[in-house]
């Protein structure tokens, strides 16, 4: 994945909990998953928007 080891990956997540702090993980975790789901459902064409014009 991008060049990227395992080890090199586990740095990265290291360095991001340690800048971004432990108390703001869950609010990007929903975040993320909120994203993902209107990602699905935008490639499955269930938007709304299309609907309405």
């Amino acid at each position: 994945m991008f060049g990227l080891g395992f080890g090199e990956l586990v740095v990265v997540l290291l360095l991001f909990l340690l800048f971004s702090g432990g108390k703001k993980l869950p609010q990007l975790g929903s975040a993320l998953g909120e994203s993902l789901k209107n990602f699905k459902k935008g490639m499955k064409g269930d938007d709304d928007s299309d609907k309405k014009s």
